[in-house]
């Protein structure tokens, strides 16, 4: 039932927004619904700017890259939750993990 759905909803939500455990969340950066994905990566956004050893493995684990392929409008929650992981790295390293710059870095060498 749709009641049964909305309840359902507001516990998952719950859930990811007590969730600080970041290796628990990983797997649904992957694999989440646009809908879900969005309080995911809130949640990363809340956490890596305080966390060095988290951001750390944010970056081994792909996250990081995955967090790059995410495309959001500017203005929305899902856009400054991605902006607010951004400017936990050093500009380079976000690059790096961006769409296309492994190519652009080769025909560069061309």
């Amino acid at each position: 039932t749709e009641d049964l759905q909305n309840k359902a909803k507001r516990a998952l939500k719950a859930i990811l927004q007590k969730c600080v455990h970041l290796p628990a969340l990983e797997p649904l950066l992957h694999a989440a619904p646009p809908n879900i994905l969005k309080h995911v990566v809130g949640q990363f956004s809340k956490v890596l700017p305080n966390d060095a050893k988290a951001r750390r493995l944010f970056v081994t684990s792909r996250g990081l890259e995955k967090v790059q392929q995410i495309k959001a409008d500017p203005g929305t929650d899902l856009y400054e939750y991605i902006t607010t992981i951004n400017n936990c790295y050093p500009e380079e390293i976000v690059r790096y993990y961006s769409p296309g710059y492994k190519e652009k870095l080769l025909e560069r060498i061309e």
